[in-house]
Parts: structure tokens; sequence; C-alpha cells
């Protein structure tokens, strides 16, 4: 069971009730069915409620939830063949983004993403999806090879934002994301791009600038976090929430100002909650996204992408 945020706190406590009657019950003396089942019916009917007026503070604490899918899930449950390529033949390889060959469909593809890990140990070892100057440079190499084989491009988008570690600042951060940002708007392939999670800032619009940009419902996409653009507006963190409704950091937003294609609906109560139909879902997006593209020579490509992108911010 998918644990709760904040502001599910009426349907954690109904299912708690429902799970002490089970409990209860578990000897078989005791029928506890009826009120099982009103009690499920409740809370159902709060979940429902509840995910229809998410506000957009509420949707950041979902798109961070701990238990959405990951990168290696969605791997796992839409590619076929998926060969990982590692490091960017200057520096190193970075964990917080990954990325590799895979067949979509029998569609042979490149596919890449953010990787934040499910556990303390795979979080840190994926530097909580955070990339590194190595990691864009790898996603640029990738891209490259895509291009040269006419592989189309598929990127999962979750990161809170690039690494600001002075090690990153170091290595050249702003310029290696903007490399990625360049060679996105450069590939003469089908680019298809997913905001998973988090769309955080340059790291990941590093990613993210392609023909179809998709977002699942309770995703976000924004330029700062909620906590960093209250921190600097109001000197302080406490008013995420103000920063949040003030951003337009919401797939529903975003879709009404051009920034993004195509909202993927999500299993009631988000993609943590059903996972497995979650990424179908998000499959079946990509691939009429990719059946969109398929006819367009690379100059089409690179010509809609750019129009797509110079279009953004006009009244």
């Amino acid at each position: 069971m998918a644990s709760f945020l904040d502001f599910e706190k009426p349907i954690a406590d109904l299912q708690g009730r429902i799970d002490d009657l089970r409990e209860t019950a578990a000897d078989g003396t005791v029928d506890v069915d009826a009120e099982v089942g009103r009690l499920q019916a409740k809370s159902d009917k709060a979940l429902r409620d509840t995910y229809a007026r998410l506000t957009p503070w509420q949707k950041t604490q979902v798109a961070r939830h701990g238990e959405r899918p990951h990168f290696k899930d969605y791997v796992a449950g839409l590619f076929d063949d998926f060969t990982m390529l590692a490091g960017d033949r200057a520096f190193g390889d970075d964990q917080a983004i990954l990325g590799g060959l895979a067949r979509f469909r029998g569609q042979r593809v490149m596919v890449i993403g953010h990787e934040k890990g499910d556990d303390t140990a795979s979080r840190l070892q994926h530097n909580f999806g955070m990339g590194r100057p190595e990691g864009y440079r790898k996603a640029i190499r990738l891209m490259q090879l895509a291009d040269r084989f006419a592989l189309p491009v598929i990127t999962l988008v979750d990161t809170m934002g690039a690494f600001p570690g002075i090690q990153a600042e170091e290595r050249g951060q702003a310029e290696a994301i903007a490399r990625s940002t360049e060679q996105c708007l450069a590939l003469g392939v089908p680019m298809v791009a997913a905001v998973v999670g988090e769309g955080g800032s340059g790291g990941a619009i590093a990613l993210a600038a392609g023909n179809r940009v998709l977002m699942f419902e309770h995703a976000i996409y924004s330029v700062i976090s909620p906590e960093g653009c209250a921190s600097i507006l109001w000197r302080t963190a406490d008013r995420a929430a103000d920063a949040a409704e003030a951003m337009k950091v919401t797939a529903q937003d975003l879709k009404g100002l051009g920034v993004i294609d195509t909202i993927v609906p999500e299993p009631l109560g988000g993609a943590h909650r059903d996972p497995a139909a979650a990424i179908a879902t998000l499959g079946s997006a990509i691939g009429d996204a990719l059946a969109e593209l398929s006819g367009m020579v690379p100059a089409e490509l690179r010509r809609s992408r750019r129009e797509k992108f110079l279009t953004m911010g006009r009244l």
C-alpha cells in the first residue's frame, strides 16, 4: 500500500479503520464485510474528491512521492532489449542520468532519463536524480549517437534540478546543460520528452526540448522549486505553497500556456498507487507521439521543434 501524504490524512484514517477491522476478523468469528465495504466506499469517494481539487502545492507533493515509478521501472515496463551506455568520454559516468539503446514496441530507440532511486542507498548512488556535468555530457553523446543511426529519442524527466555543488560548477555545469539543450534542438530524429515527476529548472529542460512534451497529470515543471522561489521572493521557504500557485507549475497550467503538448492521465490517487497502470498509459502516449512524428524528415523535425520553443511566451 502506498504511503499517505499529509493532505491525505482523512483517507489514511479510513484505511486504518479498515485494516483494524480486517485484523479483528482475521480468525473468522466476526463478519465485518458490510462495515468494511461501507468504509471502503467512503475512502474511495474521499480519494476521488481530494484528487479532483488538488492545489499546485499538493500536486508538488504527489510529484515528489517516493513510490512513483522511476526510470528503471519505465525501462522494465515499456522497453525491450535495453542496453545501458555509460560515461561521457571525458570525466566519468553520472548515475543520476541513465540511458541506452532499446526497443519500444519493436522500434529501435534511444532512451535517456533521470533516476532518483527508491531507497536510501540507491538515492545516494543516483544523487537523488540531480545530474552532474558528466551526466548531461553523456546525454549529449547518446543523442548524437541516436542522430547518427536515425533512432528516435525518448527522454524521461524527473529531477528537482541539476546538482548545485561546487565540483559540478568547476566542471562546467551551466555549459553542459546549455549544450544538452542545444543538442535536443539540433536532433534530426523525432524526440519525445515526458515529465514523469519533477521537472526542475535547467536540469529538466536539458532533456526536455523535444518535438513533443508529455506530462503526467500530477507532475510539476518549473524554472525553480517552489521552496527556492519562496526563499528568493519572501526570504522563507515556508511560503512554498504560495510560490507553487504563482509559478503555474501544474500540467494543467502548462498545457494552457503551450509549454507542454499532452497531459497523461494518472491512476486515481497518483501514479504511485498503481505504477503498472501509469507506465502503460505513458507508453500509449509515447507511442501516439512517435506515430505523429514518424513521417517527418530531419529538416522538418528541427524546424518544428525550434518553432515550438520560440512560440512559447508570445502574446
